[in-house]
């Protein structure tokens, strides 16, 4: 058993004007909301979920991305009821949410 069930890990990478970056569309205010939801929710700590931040995911065409492991769930976001709704589904209840997963070809 993992030491928590759930990593999240919001990329917060910014790359100079004019190259797509998730840090220019909104990623740092979707990683304090979902830290926020989540120890909200009760699940944050040890057997829960931890919420990370991270530099580049390599995925910034898709941008905001974010991952979570050990599910190996990549998810892209518009707004805070879209992290919401990760927050609910996927990481409360353990059902991915399939309209916000990044399809696998996208990359830089």
């Amino acid at each position: 058993m993992s030491y928590f069930r759930h990593h999240i890990f919001f990329c917060l990478n910014e790359r100079p004007a004019g190259q797509a970056s998730c840090a220019h569309n909104g990623a740092q205010d979707a990683f304090d909301h979902c830290k926020a939801r989540v120890k909200a929710e009760g699940l944050a700590g040890p057997g829960g979920v931890r919420v990370n931040k991270a530099g580049c995911l390599d995925r910034c065409a898709g941008g905001p991305v974010a991952v979570v492991y050990p599910d190996e769930t990549w998810y892209t976001f518009v707004d805070r009821e879209d992290i919401d709704e990760i927050v609910e589904s996927h990481l409360k209840n353990g059902r991915p949410v399939e309209r916000l997963m990044l399809p696998p070809d996208i990359g830089r």
